[in-house]
């Protein structure tokens, strides 16, 4: 067992967890801004993001670069000097460090070595759509961003289908509309969603409606801009489990399907319950 006392006498140094801005820069705040200011050193995922910040701020701390292709290198350096009693923030490029950013590795290896991790709170792409989304806010599953390789993309929404609560993803614009392919192909056409673009920026826009619409709105425009994709939640979902003996294995894919998950996935899905063979499912369903 550990316990930290964050603003109490330190031996050590402290890591500051310091959130910027996600578009708007009147979104940092004071403590933030003073943090920055106090820290000793700097450890910014690109630190040429992280200077036009600190001149806008008049924050003249040094800085040192820290992202996922130097963490091996990275982090018995910061460690040292946080073991020396050095303050060190740590700033992603855009919201919360550690939220689908560096961050998590240097977190743990601090509480490993008794280091205290003080985190500051402020912008988050995932709450700040969320709240604007119409869905329900509570409980909510924050996923970020999915596989980037087809197959390994549809896996991970294929385990995701029947949650209940609310769905938060986060999706580059290049890929949105491979993603709400799969999305649709996977969570049903009827599945509500909202597509949250370039939130807290001049351009922000909320989509809201069905995949398919949203699928159709995304094949239709010049897609930029960064995106949040929140989808409401599975509320009534087919328990496969349920009767697994007695009801006919037809009739639990059609009862799947009715609550809009595709064919195929459905047939997946009941394949494994049973653990019997997809390929005998499939042929008996569509009577092959």
């Amino acid at each position: 067992m550990q316990t930290q006392q964050s603003f109490g006498k330190q031996t050590k140094g402290v890591l500051y967890l310091v959130p910027t801005p996600i578009g708007n820069l009147q979104d940092m705040t004071f403590r933030a801004v003073q943090t920055l200011k106090d820290v000793d050193l700097i450890a910014a995922e690109d630190t040429r993001n992280t200077q036009k910040l600190l001149n806008h701020f008049e924050i003249e701390t040094k800085q040192i670069s820290f992202h996922e292709h130097n963490t091996g290198e990275r982090l018995p350096q910061l460690i040292e000097k946080l073991e020396n009693g050095m303050m060190i923030a740590q700033v992603s490029d855009a919201g919360m460090p550690s939220i689908s950013d560096p961050g998590q590795e240097l977190v743990a290896m601090c509480v490993a070595h008794q280091i205290a991790v003080v985190p500051l709170p402020g912008a988050n792409a995932g709450l700040t759509g969320l709240i604007a989304s119409g869905l329900l806010p509570q409980p909510f599953y924050f996923y970020g961003f999915l596989g980037r390789k087809n197959g390994q993309q549809e896996q991970e929404l294929e385990q995701l289908v029947a949650r209940p609560e609310t769905l938060i993803f986060y999706e580059a614009p290049h890929r949105l509309k491979k993603t709400l392919t799969n999305m649709v192909n996977i969570f049903g056409e009827q599945r509500q969603g909202v597509l949250a673009r370039e939130l807290t920026k001049k351009h922000e826009e909320f989509i809201r409606g069905s995949l398919a619409e949203m699928l159709d709105w995304a094949a239709t425009v010049n897609v930029r801009g960064e995106f949040v994709i929140l989808l409401a939640g599975n509320h009534n979902p087919a328990k496969v489990s349920d009767s697994a003996e007695t009801t006919p294995v037809n009739q639990q894919i059609d009862r799947l399907i009715d609550d809009g998950l595709s064919p195929n996935v459905a047939i997946k899905q009941v394949a494994k319950q049973r653990n019997l063979n997809r390929q005998e499912v499939y042929k008996q369903y569509h009577q092959l």
